[in-house]
């Protein structure tokens, strides 16, 4: 499998995936799924037997994008990739498909010159899966924070482009 662009036909099953993680995630209505997509440098699908599994969307500095976390970033980087999101789906753990996407936005964020690749995972409650994933892509703490009303504790993570975790 190699990740595909996402389209607009994929938009039904993106946000199906979304949905079935958004104890992890913020939700998602189809209207921000069409501006963040139109917004994003990177925005990647996984398929499967025709069906989409995985999807990772990345925006880069100066999207119009309210989100507390990517504000965070954009104050303090000018050349970063920020991952909003990736899902892979509950059936398709397991196989290497989130490392497949990281894998291909490092190689992409090389290529088009990237200092950094940011992200946050939830470390209250905790989401010891994506932890794992992030660390051995070579991310590393560098903020934290509360967001959704308090009820959440993020750290904040930036890994460099040029870290050895790919190609």
């Amino acid at each position: 499998m190699t990740p595909a662009p996402a389209g607009r036909r994929h938009f039904p099953e993106i946000l199906a995936l979304n949905a079935e993680s958004v104890h992890f995630l913020s939700p998602l209505s189809a209207q921000q799924l069409e501006h963040l997509h139109a917004h994003a440098i990177y925005h990647r699908v996984v398929i499967d037997s025709q069906c989409v599994v995985a999807f990772l969307l990345a925006l880069g500095p100066g999207a119009p994008y309210d989100s507390v976390n990517y504000r965070w970033f954009a104050a303090r980087y000018a050349n970063f990739l920020y991952v909003d999101r990736i899902v892979v789906s509950q059936a398709a753990r397991g196989k290497g498909l989130a490392s497949l996407l990281y894998e291909d936005l490092f190689h992409m964020a090389r290529v088009h010159g990237f200092a950094q690749v940011v992200c946050e995972f939830d470390i209250d409650p905790p989401n010891p899966v994506s932890e794992t994933l992030h660390r051995r892509f070579g991310f590393t703490q560098v903020g934290t924070q509360l967001v959704a009303a308090g009820s959440k504790l993020v750290s904040l993570q930036s890994a460099p482009v040029w870290a050895p975790h790919a190609d």
